[in-house]
């Protein structure tokens, strides 16, 4: 039978599953399994909790946490008791989850550490309504706050709350509301996205249906859940019965992939990014002999992936040489990703086409996807046997896509969300009577149906010789370069593309020692003149790439990496550009000033 609502397919997903791992955390260096149907009890005592707190179907619950296996615990009790989850990133700002708090009128919030417990408390006079902390970390539990642990137990112990918990699920339809996403706000105050259980069911049945996954397989999780395509990540894994393991984070992410050893994962460019940047690296300061056996393992892997894309049988003189150069060359960076990994799955931000015909080479393939908060968050995606680099796949089964004359991407399917949370006038401007919704991005369908994405419509530069430019393209390929780490290209209404450029900490560093620079400080190298020789034959060797409009004629090098602390990047690593720009207003007019 068809599920009605998550919780319903979590409940008879983890019956069906029993005692077999639903999820894998580390602690005090090991790894640890909890059951479907110990996840199952969890899940339900913990509803019953809420339940016994008071809580209504309809009442906003908040998490405001870090990537977590309780974070997925109570998304899903918070919506077994029939409430709407309210995801908050942990990295913002206190009025920026106050704002959140107060806009979507949360009563409860879950937290997840002590520094957030002390964040929830500087703004709860903004939050007249907040009448419950609950906290994950049990030391943290006071007269008022209350453990996620003992919530459980009193869920467990409450007399009359499970048989009103059955009694709440089985009324949850696909029409109920069972999430507000609020955007990360690039551009002003973020918006409250209104995501039913049927748009979210919608999503997991049509990615289900095209991914290469089996019941057990592991994947591993590490993005924030705060974000749609994590949350879409953890959802399919319990839909299709499989174990999520969660990273320790980001920077303990190389490490977690070779002892998890993952069967898929996903992430967003930057990470693809960073590993392209250290194999590529790496090979480059490898002696003569090495740099040889390198670049042919790379050569005989292009001609192998060429031949895999066109779905043309490997001649058995290459396939001998592909064994070759698996030994001495790929094997290694398999080892690093686990050794199981059938795919990675990219999305959140652009993939460069150079990159993922980098790791394909290498028999790493990564099947890039498109989607917004606003659907769920899918419309497009490649697929294991069916793919094209520089495109993000095909329209899922169940979803239309068509191109406006003004070149909008618009799609309409069963996944696309209800609006924006008190926000009539911004949903009627992208959420169209007959189900279209407007995705804000420039692209295009080619003959075979793939979507190549070129811009986001309100981030093209129209320069003053009126030549249209999709800063992303320029962006990506200067990112693919070992010395830089982030870039954002600048020059709507001037003569000429300008950018403001960040160094790659550890590839400048090292590059610093071999010159013999002693000032190795990140704003001193900005400004040395050694390291702005560097980078002006980096970008050059872009420019000779792109045609004579879109090279970057002059830059300047921050004297200090894009990072979220420093308001410049988004928590999906995207960068702010209405940040940046403001931030080195006084640069960019400089790069002007100077003609």
């Amino acid at each position: 039978m068809e599920a009605q609502s998550i919780p319903q397919m979590f409940f008879t997903r983890a019956a069906a599953r029993g005692d077999k791992p639903a999820q894998r955390v580390k602690a005090n260096d090991a790894w640890h399994d909890t059951s479907w149907q110990d996840l199952h009890d969890r899940v339900r005592h913990t509803a019953q909790g809420l339940i016994d707190l008071g809580v209504q179907p309809g009442d906003r619950i908040a998490i405001l946490s870090d990537s977590r296996a309780e974070w997925v615990q109570c998304d899903l009790a918070i919506q077994a008791a029939g409430a709407i989850t309210i995801p908050i990133y942990p990295s913002l700002l206190e009025d920026q989850a106050a704002y959140i708090l107060q806009n979507s009128e949360t009563g409860i919030v879950v937290v997840d550490t002590r520094a957030q417990l002390a964040k929830i408390n500087n703004i709860r006079d903004q939050v007249p309504g907040l009448r419950q902390v609950i906290s994950m970390d049990a030391q943290a539990a006071d007269a008022d706050v209350l453990s996620l642990a003992a919530l459980a137990e009193r869920g467990a112990a409450s007399d009359g709350t499970a048989a009103l918990l059955d009694e709440r699920v089985a009324q949850l339809t696909r029409e109920d509301e069972a999430t507000y996403v609020y955007t990360s706000g690039t551009t002003g105050p973020p918006k409250g996205v209104v995501q039913t259980h049927g748009n979210h069911l919608a999503s997991m049945e049509m990615v289900a249906a095209t991914v290469d996954a089996d019941e057990g397989d592991v994947h591993l999780l590490f993005l924030p859940l705060a974000h749609s395509f994590a949350r879409l990540e953890s959802f399919l894994g319990l839909y299709m019965g499989l174990t999520t393991a969660f990273a320790e984070n980001i920077d303990a992410l190389p490490g977690n992939m070779q002892e998890v050893s993952p069967m898929f994962m996903f992430s967003v460019p930057r990470v693809y990014e960073k590993m392209y940047g250290r194999v590529t690296s790496m090979a480059a300061s490898g002696s003569a002999v090495k740099q040889a056996i390198f670049n042919w393992s790379l050569n005989v892997g292009r001609q192998v992936s060429a031949l895999q894309q066109r779905g043309q049988a490997i001649p058995s003189g290459l396939g001998i040489k592909h064994k070759i150069a698996n030994k001495l060359v790929f094997g290694k960076l398999h080892a690093r990703v686990g050794g199981r990994l059938r795919y990675f799955i990219s999305g959140g931000a652009p993939l460069a086409q150079e990159i993922a015909e980098f790791f394909h080479a290498a028999g790493i393939l990564i099947l890039e996807g498109y989607g917004l908060t606003e659907t769920c968050p899918i419309l497009t995606g490649n697929r294991p046997g069916q793919y094209k680099f520089g495109t993000v796949g095909k329209a899922f089964p169940g979803i239309e896509l068509r191109i406006a004359d003004d070149g909008e991407i618009l799609g309409r399917g069963p996944n696309i969300a209800q609006g924006y949370y008190k926000r009539p006038e911004d949903t009627a401007e992208v959420f169209g009577d007959d189900g279209w919704f407007a995705t804000g991005d420039i692209g295009e369908l080619d003959a075979d149906g793939f979507l190549r994405i070129t811009d986001r419509k309100k981030d093209l530069i129209v320069t003053a010789g009126g030549k249209n430019v999709a800063p992303q393209n320029i962006e990506n390929l200067l990112k693919t370069d070992r010395y830089i780490s982030q870039v954002m290209v600048h020059g709507d209404k001037q003569k000429y593309l300008t950018a403001i450029v960040t160094l790659d900490p550890d590839e400048i560093t090292a590059y610093a020692h071999e010159q013999g620079i002693e000032d190795t400080r990140m704003d001193a190298l900005a400004t040395n003149p050694a390291i702005v020789k560097l980078l002006d034959e980096r970008v050059t060797e872009v420019n000779q790439r792109l045609p004579s409009f879109e090279s970057i004629k002059k830059f300047v090098i921050a004297p200090e990496d894009f990072t979220q602390e420093g308001g410049e990047l988004t928590p999906t690593l995207k960068v702010k550009r209405k940040v940046v720009t403001e931030k080195y207003a006084a640069e960019l007019e400089r790069l002007y000033a100077e003609d």
